[in-house]
């Protein structure tokens, strides 16, 4: 029996996750696993990788062979140079985090408290006054 370490896809249509599985090379994608060994988010930001080493490492020395995507995994990872004896990649990037925006104060606004609201008078005020001069100078 050919036992692959490959990908299980769970999730909706667009947005996948993935669980990093042991399982018989002729079970379907999603099909039986016989264990599962770590998950894999390529959607978020940046993305989730998850992987026991140390079962990894038992599964490939006992004969299991990892497909293709979960082969680069294990390199990102590094779990793959460190069962080969390699040297380990370098770190994984994270996202710079946002810088926050600058509050008010810190800008140097300075608030000037009116006690009320500046609003323009509406025009049918104007029409109330024009009617008030016109009745006025009848008298």
């Amino acid at each position: 029996m050919a036992v692959k370490i490959k990908l299980k896809r769970l999730g909706k249509i667009r947005s996948p996750h993935y669980r990093i599985v042991v399982a018989d090379s002729r079970t379907r994608r999603d099909g039986r696993a016989i264990e599962e060994i770590g998950k894999y988010h390529p959607t978020y930001n940046p993305s989730v990788m998850e992987v026991d080493a140390d079962r990894v490492a038992y599964r490939v020395r006992v004969g299991a062979q990892p497909t293709e995507p979960v082969l680069a995994i294990l390199k990102k990872t590094g779990d793959w140079q460190k069962f080969k004896g390699e040297p380990a990649p370098a770190p994984l990037l994270q996202p710079a985090e946002k810088a926050a925006r600058p509050s008010f104060d810190a800008v140097g606004g300075e608030d000037e408290g009116k006690g009320e609201a500046i609003t323009q008078k509406k025009k049918a005020d104007k029409k109330d006054e024009a009617a008030a001069e016109s009745s006025s100078s009848e008298a």
